[in-house]
């Protein structure tokens, strides 16, 4: 038997799969990979849990370009603070994010930076996501991102 994967190996993974599949456009993988998580929205008091609820959320919210079928977005994330505890199978992450965008009407431009504070819990030996709680910062023209802005209001564009 294989001894068990540190969550510092692992963790920093799931962070850039969550990159790759937003944009991607996968809500259904969005859903998979928070299906035993919640997220939470700072500024807007929302709160989604489950991979079903995580995915519509996702789909209320995230514009897909009919070219591609995704929302021609860079989501990076940087500057990890993880703190990992093996032997409790918990841990933590805090982490900047920076969403870049282009389009047919809007040239490359970082469109978005905030936060991410995550935590992560092992389950059978698999590291998962377990809360992730979202703080945007700076905003810059969402309209091309958009189909809702984070609490329900239709955004235009």
């Amino acid at each position: 038997m294989a001894p068990p994967v540190s969550g510092y190996h692992v963790i920093p993974n799931l962070l850039a799969r969550y990159a790759e599949l937003i944009d991607s456009g996968d809500f259904h993988g969005l859903g998979r990979l928070f299906a035993h998580a919640t997220i939470t929205v700072e500024e807007n008091d929302i709160e989604v849990s489950g991979e079903g609820e995580v995915r519509a959320m996702y789909e209320r919210w995230t514009r897909l370009y009919s070219d591609n079928g995704t929302p021609h977005t860079r989501h990076v994330t940087t500057n990890p603070i993880l703190d990992v505890d093996d032997e409790g199978g918990t841990a933590t992450c805090r982490s900047y994010v920076t969403v870049f965008q282009c389009t047919d009407a809007l040239p490359l431009q970082p469109i978005l930076s905030g936060r991410y504070h995550d935590r992560f819990r092992q389950v059978d030996g698999q590291w998962r996501f377990e809360h992730r709680h979202m703080i945007n910062e700076y905003t810059g023209d969402l309209s091309h991102h958009m189909l809702q802005a984070f609490g329900g209001s239709v955004v235009s564009g």
